[in-house]
């Protein structure tokens, strides 16, 4: 039986996509992802990532709200490629909403978050998502997220790509 290759993107194709950079680009590696569907996405957490300097120096824990960035992130990366959408210099994906957002497992140095996102909704510019983090096969976070894209230069018109 022949199976269909998975599409991934590695770091080089992920920078194209998101204006992010270090120290906030949270997405490493996409291992698989289908238009309109979902993305899975990993996130290696290393002692040398900034915010550990100051979360916690006694006991490193990855913020909630880098947790939920990330996976933001990975919904972004969906987002456009779901559009058919290459950013420019002046697309951003704005968050409209964050709910039930839980934390259910510290994350930590060694640890890799593996991010699972599905679209649940896409309608008049808003992107609805169901994101989970896990490390081990252990929920680590989960959220629904809601997002648009717009463009940073005009924030009131929506970025088609058209």
């Amino acid at each position: 039986m022949n199976t269909p290759q998975a599409k991934t993107m590695d770091i080089c194709e992920i920078k194209s996509y998101l204006p992010h950079r270090y120290p906030l680009l949270l997405v490493d590696r996409v291992l698989a992802y289908e238009e309109g569907k979902f993305i899975t996405a990993i996130k290696n957490v290393t002692v040398n990532e900034e915010f550990f300097n100051g979360h916690f120096p006694h006991k490193p824990v990855m913020p909630g709200v880098l947790m939920i960035e990330a996976m933001a992130q990975t919904a972004a990366l969906l987002s456009f490629k779901t559009s058919g959408v290459t950013p420019d210099e002046n697309s951003v994906v704005y968050f409209v909403g964050i709910d039930s957002a839980r934390f259910k497992r510290p994350v930590g140095p060694g640890d890799q978050l593996k991010m699972d996102v599905e679209i649940v909704r896409h309608a008049r510019g808003i992107w609805k998502y169901k994101a989970v983090g896990t490390v081990d096969g252990q929920v680590a976070v989960e959220a629904e997220l809601m997002c648009t894209i717009r463009s940073a230069s005009n924030p009131s018109q929506l970025a088609t790509g058209t």
